[in-house]
């Protein structure tokens, strides 16, 4: 019983992260003028990011923000990115 109360709280901590995420977005500046390389949207997709289906299992979804976030690290992704390539993937 202690597990599923753990894992509620896990998947109301990932809820709110993600809200987060979204809030910040809509605070999110234009784009950058393009430098000639790919776009940031490009590298993160030759990554092949997983898609977030929703799932009510709160161990699924951190394992989904583990899996972005390891991406982000990889294409040394910006903070204000961050949110616009999470939410493109919900």
């Amino acid at each position: 019983m202690q597990g599923f109360v753990q894992a509620m709280q896990t998947q109301a901590h990932t809820q709110v992260a993600l809200q987060a995420q979204l809030e910040a977005q809509a605070q999110v500046p234009a784009p950058q003028a393009d430098h000639g390389g790919p776009s940031i949207m490009e590298r993160f997709k030759r990554m092949s990011p997983p898609s977030f289906k929703g799932e009510s299992d709160p161990l699924l979804a951190e394992s989904w923000m583990r899996e972005i976030e390891k991406i982000f690290r990889a294409i040394r992704c910006a903070e204000d990115d961050k949110v616009i390539l999470a939410t493109y993937m919900l």
